[in-house]
């Protein structure tokens, strides 16, 4: 297959796409059945510009995760899923390799949480997606990178977070998490990428080493659901905090809620205005 079908093949699924099938808004003027460049590349949180260079053949090494999302956004099945990795020249994700596949039957579900913070890790603790509740929540991910995506570096190297964890709290997580990805690193041992994601915690951070290193049992599941974030604007919120497992696709979706009538609950609303006014479109 040619590397330059990859562009107009992504043309034609957007042309196909209906925008209320992806949640967005249609105005009385909308003359484009499909989705617009500008609406794809929103949804597949890459710039418009790239999206526009992609379609027009002017760029031709789409990364997998670059794929991946533009394969989430368009509700791909999975053999046109398949097809699109092979366009832009990678083999087609294997059993061997964590997944961060999200099924469009999942996607309809997580469409349903729109007003409430979502975010989606892989079995690696790789950020998949946040919405945009979950960004107004946390703070904005749009813009984190390479390993500042993974919440195990995350952790164990001390970058900022808005969770309020003692010492004694955050030194267990940091626990937990570790434990898992060991977990991981045994049913997927062919994934070079995990392999390198492991050398790098482990060269970059002698908390992690230490816990990688440790013969030690791993820690029991938290205790508690609940999670304090300190927003800037609106103070402090605690939260229940529910993980689900999607045990096909091997992904972890925390799903952050607030009992109704309280305190919290209100709290939670406003971060989600006040966040989703000052984050891009």
């Amino acid at each position: 297959m040619e590397a330059w079908e990859f562009g107009p093949t992504i043309r034609r699924w957007r042309d196909r796409v209906s925008p209320e099938a992806v949640g967005v808004p249609v105005g009385r003027r909308r003359r484009a059945s499909g989705l617009r460049r500008e609406e794809l590349a929103a949804l597949a949180g890459i710039s418009a510009d790239y999206l526009t260079r992609l379609e027009q053949g002017r760029a031709t090494t789409p990364s997998t995760q670059v794929v991946e999302s533009l394969a989430r956004a368009l509700r791909l099945a999975d053999a046109d899923r398949d097809l699109l990795y092979r366009l832009a020249g990678h083999a087609v994700p294997s059993p061997d390799i964590v997944p961060s596949r999200v099924a469009p039957s999942v996607q309809r579900l997580l469409d349903r949480l729109s007003h409430t913070p979502v975010v989606v890790y892989d079995a690696s603790w790789t950020l998949v997606l946040a919405n945009t509740s979950y960004d107004a929540l946390m703070g904005d991910t749009s813009a984190w990178r390479g390993l500042e995506r993974n919440a195990v570096w995350r952790n164990v190297t001390g970058l900022p977070s808005r969770v309020v964890h003692t010492p004694e709290e955050q030194a267990e997580h940091e626990a937990r998490l570790v434990a898992d990805l060991r977990s991981t690193a045994s049913r997927y041992p062919a994934d070079r990428d995990l392999r390198r994601l492991i050398a790098d915690l482990t060269s970059g951070s002698p908390r992690f080493a230490e816990l990688w290193q440790a013969d030690a049992p791993p820690p029991l599941a938290d205790p508690s659901r609940n999670k304090t974030i300190d927003h800037p604007t609106v103070g402090r919120i605690t939260l229940d905090c529910d993980t689900l497992l999607v045990a096909l696709d091997d992904l972890r979706i925390s799903v952050y809620t607030a009992e109704p009538g309280t305190e919290d609950a209100e709290r939670l609303a406003l971060a989600a205005v006040l966040g989703t006014q000052s984050l891009p479109l």
